[in-house]
């Protein structure tokens, strides 16, 4: 069973998240919704730094035993800083995907996009709907 979904962050229908810090950065990740999907990730490759992206490209790439699946930008902007402790332990985004398993820092290019992405009630929601 997934764990609760953290208030302090908004979702993407691609189930990544997006925790801004209040200086025009933000970390992102995937949930533990889509961990959980995964099921035992074996290997992630991260973005480059300095990469500029858009929201909704694919940004990341996590690779689990059962399929390969592309990590998409939350938000738009550039990649400021990778989470390097993926590249030996990429079991940390099953063991805490919305905390020391994010993925990337961005310093947004458009923040006023973080406030078209989900809450974590309309991410419930929308996980809840799409199970069925």
């Amino acid at each position: 069973m997934s764990k609760p979904n953290p208030t302090d962050r908004k979702y993407s229908q691609e189930h990544e998240w997006a925790l801004p810090h209040g200086d025009g950065t933000a970390t992102m990740g995937i949930t533990d919704h889509a961990q959980e999907l995964l099921t035992d990730i074996v290997f992630v490759e991260l973005p480059a730094l300095g990469r500029q992206i858009r929201q909704g490209e694919a940004v990341a790439v996590v690779e689990s035993v059962k399929s390969v699946s592309d990590v998409f930008a939350p938000l738009s902007g550039e990649v400021i800083a990778v989470n390097r402790a993926l590249e030996d332990r990429p079991e940390l985004i099953n063991e805490d995907a919305c905390g020391e398993g994010w993925i990337a820092k961005l310093k947004l290019a458009d923040p006023q996009e973080y406030d078209g992405l989900m809450d974590a009630a309309a991410y419930d929601a929308f996980i809840r709907d799409d199970a069925h």
